[in-house]
């Protein structure tokens, strides 16, 4: 009953943090994590281990181009991974969206590209093995919707183990180009994830079936030569 209380505690949490936000209408296909069904979906959840620690370091992408580097940030403090210092929390460290991005970075993705049409995939998987940590990409056409459903739902019930989903909007009814953000939970009996959503100003966390996500990632990139949107799975190092 605790465990229950506590999930509830968190949904809650999690909707006073966006309700503020006069978000777009959501399609019927997609159930808004604050709701009532979405509240359900989290208590009820099998595979929920990454949701708490996303939770606390939630944060909303600073500019309309920074998706990925918004759900960097959180999945490497929601891992612990050693972090760079941070001058206004002397003497506390943590990544931000301002210190993420240095000369290694560069190498993979300028930060002025990024500011200018944000990144793909495989720019996003790249930035990440600049860290401390396990790091695989998966391109939708190479993997399939029961790959994807098996290692997501793993991932998801793991301790320090995270998945960032690369999508294209349109195709899951939303306003409407590419985006990234992580996933934070999957519910077997509806068969879907959650994604914590980091352009919070625009939409709300939400369930979607794993269908249609993973159709949103079986689409093509024109940035990234045409290969298709997916998944990054990320882990700490053992």
């Amino acid at each position: 009953m605790k465990h229950v209380i506590r999930l509830a505690l968190f949904a809650t949490l999690l909707a006073s943090m966006e309700a503020r936000a006069e978000t777009l209408p959501l399609p019927a296909n997609l159930i808004g994590a604050a709701s009532d069904a979405g509240e359900t979906l989290l208590i009820e959840a099998d595979a929920r281990e990454a949701y708490f620690p996303l939770a606390i370091n939630f944060v909303t992408q600073k500019n309309q181009a920074f998706c990925g580097v918004a759900s960097s940030v959180m999945v490497l403090n929601a891992i612990g991974v050693p972090a760079p210092p941070v001058p206004e929390y002397d003497p506390y460290s943590t990544f931000t969206q301002d210190n993420l991005l240095d000369a290694r970075s560069e190498q993979v993705i300028p930060a002025e590209t990024i500011k200018k049409q944000g990144m793909t995939l495989d720019e996003l998987g790249g930035l990440l093995a600049l860290q401390p940590v396990q790091v695989e990409v998966r391109h939708a056409a190479d993997s399939s919707l029961d790959t994807f459903r098996k290692e997501a739902r793993g991932y998801l019930a793991a301790k320090k183990q995270f998945v960032i989903v690369n999508y294209l909007r349109k195709a899951m009814g939303q306003e409407k180009g590419g985006h990234i953000s992580p996933l934070a939970a999957y519910d077997a009996e509806t068969d879907r994830f959650l994604i914590l959503d980091v352009a919070r100003y625009k939409y709300p966390p939400v369930w979607v079936t794993t269908a249609d996500l993973f159709n949103a990632m079986n689409t093509q990139d024109s940035d990234n030569a045409n290969r298709t949107r997916g998944y990054v799975l990320i882990a700490a190092k053992p």
